[in-house]
């Protein structure tokens, strides 16, 4: 049986990255929103991986540790792969700026957090598999 815990920042993932490809074709109107629909799918992203790795207590309070947290789970598993740690990182680092400067983000940014939090997505979904996380 799939761990219902991964399931569930999974399908949440996956939910705000449609949002993010439905919205970022008009980014004159919904640039923000889709650029943070980005980040918070590679939050939960990060979150059905470090569960899925036997992470127990997660905080919504403070994602920048989620970076480094995913970085270290996936070193002692000896994976290889492990750059998409530094981009989830990255990514938490734009979210208060996306979600509350008072300036707007130039599309340039826009667009450079929806391609990055796409990589991230590809990403952890192919992590998830060749970690054999169940629910995956």
């Amino acid at each position: 049986m799939a761990n219902a815990n991964v399931l569930s920042f999974l399908n949440r993932a996956r939910d705000f990255l449609r949002g993010m490809e439905l919205l970022k074709d008009d980014l004159t109107e919904y640039g923000n929103a889709s650029a943070l629909l980005g980040i918070h799918a590679a939050i939960s992203y990060g979150d059905a991986l470090r569960i899925g790795m036997g992470h127990k207590n997660l905080s919504s309070d403070d994602h920048l540790s989620a970076a480094t947290d995913l970085r270290s789970m996936l070193a002692d598993r000896k994976f290889e792969r492990s750059q998409g740690a530094d981009r989830l990182g990255k990514l938490i680092s734009q979210k208060s700026k996306i979600a509350y400067a008072a300036d707007t983000q130039t599309e340039s940014t826009i667009k450079q957090v929806i391609d990055q939090a796409q990589r991230f997505a590809n990403w952890a979904e192919e992590a998830g598999k060749k970690l054999n996380i169940e629910g995956w």
